[in-house]
Parts: structure tokens; C-alpha cells; sequence
């Protein structure tokens, strides 16, 4: 009787993990093209933000599609884009194009949720929800629009309604992240509490 071969774990040096990698590598890029406050160094920072935005995709797509999901790329990743998210809102906040209430409370959500995970992670590994999803992809429209000098490239009155149009989207952003938060604390709660994943 031939013994059935054990399939070896993905190895960590694969192309989702390069591509999470960069993503973290384009955080400091952002703030510091974001920091220059000129019109072309905005229009560079929303490029990469854009890009490290879309790696966040293309890296999950790939990692499930060849089966390279790895503990490391899974941690790296949800740090990737804690750290992208985060940077961009204190720094718009800090140029005074985001009031600091939204900052915080999308810093205390973005942390406070990776950390209830985290602690949670050998009873359940809770997936990320259909509105969590949802808040992930208004996060990053909503800052992609908030990033660009508008009212330098299109004029006050245009430039502004832009720059308003992407505020209304952070703050949709906002609402959901709240009601996301409290159903991952409920779920959380449940766990505790029963032992056992609450239904979807």
C-alpha cells in the first residue's frame, strides 16, 4: 500500500505575498508626495494609493486562483491595508481636506477589528462580511477622489463640488464601517459566549 503524498505548504516567496509587499512599500510613497502638497506630487500620490488599491485585489485573486494563501500573506495583507488606509486619512486630515473626527473613528475601527480578529482567531476565524467589503471599496473610492488638489486642477467651483463628492462617499464609508463594527462585536460576543460561530 504506497503512502498517499502529504502536499506541501505554499512557500511564503510567491507573487500575492510580492505584490502585498508592495502595497505596504507604497504607504510611505503616498504620505510623502501627499505631504508636498503641490498639484503633480497629489496627482502622483493618488496614482500609487490607486495602485497599492489595486494590488490589494490582484493579490487575493491570485493567492486563491493558484492556491499560494499562506498564513504570513494573510497576515501582511490585512496589515497592508490597515496601514494604506490609515496613512491616507491622517494625512488628508493633517492638510486639512478631512476633518479628525472621521480619522478617528476610522483608525479606532480599522485597529479595534483587526485586533477583535485577531483574538478570536483560534476559536473562529471570522471572514470578512458583505458590508465590511462594502466599506473597504467606499473607503478607497472616497479617498481616491479626496486625494487630487481638485481645486487646483479644475478650478474652485468644479474642484469643489469634486472634493465634496468625495467626502460624501467617506462618509458613507464611515456609516457602514460603525454598523460593520458592531456586528463583528456581536458575532464576537456570540463566539464567547456559546463557543460557536454564529450563522451567517
Amino acid at each position: 500500500m504506497s503512502e498517499r503524498e502529504v502536499a506541501a505548504p505554499p512557500s511564503v516567496w510567491n507573487l500575492p505575498n510580492a505584490l502585498t509587499m508592495l502595497r505596504i512599500l507604497l504607504v510611505p510613497v503616498v504620505g510623502v508626495l501627499l505631504w508636498q502638497q503641490t498639484t503633480t506630487s497629489r496627482i502622483w500620490a493618488t496614482a500609487a494609493f490607486v495602485l497599492a488599491a489595486l494590488t490589494d485585489r490582484w493579490d487575493g485573486q491570485i493567492a486563491r486562483k493558484r492556491g499560494l494563501i499562506t498564513r504570513f500573506g494573510t497576515m501582511a495583507d490585512t496589515f497592508a491595508d490597515k496601514a494604506l488606509v490609515i496613512a491616507a486619512v491622517v494625512l488628508l486630515s493633517m492638510i486639512g481636506e478631512l476633518g479628525w473626527w472621521v480619522t478617528i473613528v476610522i483608525t479606532v475601527r480599522e485597529i479595534g477589528i483587526a485586533i477583535l480578529k485577531g483574538a478570536l482567531s483560534r476559536r473562529h476565524l471570522m471572514a470578512p462580511s458583505r458590508g465590511g467589503k462594502l466599506k473597504a471599496v467606499l473607503q478607497m473610492v472616497g479617498l481616491s477622489v479626496l486625494l487630487p488638489d481638485w481645486v487646483g486642477l479644475l478650478g474652485a467651483t468644479v474642484g469643489g463640488w469634486v472634493h465634496t463628492l468625495g467626502l460624501v462617499i467617506v462618509y458613507a464609508a464611515v456609516l457602514v464601517a460603525v454598523v460593520t463594527a458592531l456586528d463583528y462585536v456581536m458575532k464576537a460576543w456570540r463566539i464567547v459566549r456559546t463557543g460557536d460561530a454564529p450563522g451567517d
